[in-house]
């Protein structure tokens, strides 16, 4: 029965589509989850979990942006910026990769702050005014929407932009930050495989220590709430959810993740054997993967 309070939702093929592609879960079974949560996607991914209908969610958010990720490194430090555009088109401009890069430049010193990175200067103005040029030039909408930076005292940033449009320059972009005095060609070659990963895996966090309290929260009462389904006695539900808990961690926890490039170890596994060829132990001391347009919402195709 639909919760008090939703009202009928008109539930799209579109909808279900992105629905199927979250949760893997069959059609019907998606139709009948948006309905009973009111077109909701997210309460529907739960809602599919809960039935043992959907794995767990994956953190990509609706894509639905278009522009380009740039990356740009300097010395120990890395910034990825994301610069939207109305068409994908505009990504194939000289003009608008021109902007970009230059977007990306400004920031490793003007910071992350978009207002900050807008009010730098850029040649003979600002960035800000460089991007008000490019849109009538261009003849389209453009915004500067994030930009996060990474650095080391000792080490390297490393990165990979994925589907590479140009140098440092394409639809997802990874910084990989790695502490240790060891060789520094090794290390930097370990952080571009690391990078890969990462735009590969798309873990949420370094560790579980990095999860939101409320992404942990919501994992355990999905789980709870699935297992009391399977009619599992209450005194041993606390004990599966732990180790539903432990699972979700090596799915989406980057240290806890099997590594790409050998399987059979784990991330943190993978850089400890590495420590021995690269002659200093390492620490992973943060990573950052912005792909593009993820968590904006543009207005479904109706079918």
């Amino acid at each position: 029965m639909r919760p008090k309070g939703i009202a009928m939702a008109n539930i799209t093929s579109q909808m279900v589509k992105e629905l199927r592609d979250q949760t893997g879960a069959g059609m019907m079974d998606c139709k009948a989850a948006l309905t009973e949560t009111g077109g909701k996607i997210e309460p529907a991914v739960d809602w599919l979990r809960k039935k043992g209908l959907a794995k767990a969610a994956k953190k990509a958010g609706r894509v639905a942006a278009e522009g380009l990720v740039g990356v740009a490194l300097v010395a120990n430090k890395g910034i990825v910026v994301e610069v939207n555009s109305e068409t994908d088109f505009v990504a194939r401009n000289d003009h608008f990769q021109g902007l970009v890069k230059m977007i990306a430049q400004a920031a490793l010193k003007a910071g992350t702050d978009v207002e900050a990175i807008k009010a730098a200067r850029a040649g003979s103005g600002t960035i800000g005014e460089a991007i008000a040029s490019s849109i009538a030039t261009i003849g389209e909408n453009m915004t500067l929407r994030r930009a996060a930076a990474l650095c080391v005292d000792r080490g390297v940033v490393a990165s990979y932009v994925h589907a590479t449009i140009a140098e440092g320059l394409g639809r997802i972009g990874v910084l990989v930050a790695l502490q240790s005095a060891g060789d520094a060609g090794e290390l930097k070659a370990l952080g571009r495989k690391l990078a890969m990963h990462v735009a590969a895996a798309n873990p949420q966090a370094l560790d579980a220590a990095g999860l939101g309290p409320d992404v942990i929260a919501r994992e355990r009462s999905v789980l709870a709430e699935k297992f009391r389904a399977q009619g599992k006695p209450a005194n041993v539900i606390e004990k599966i959810v732990d180790s539903g808990l432990k699972t979700f961690y090596k799915e989406v926890c980057l240290l806890d993740q099997e590594y790409i490039y050998d399987t059979a170890k784990t991330v943190s596994q993978a850089v400890k054997e590495a420590e021995g060829k690269i002659g200093a132990p390492i620490k992973i001391g943060g990573f950052v993967r912005y792909a593009l347009g993820e968590g904006i919402e543009k207005p479904a195709t109706q079918a």
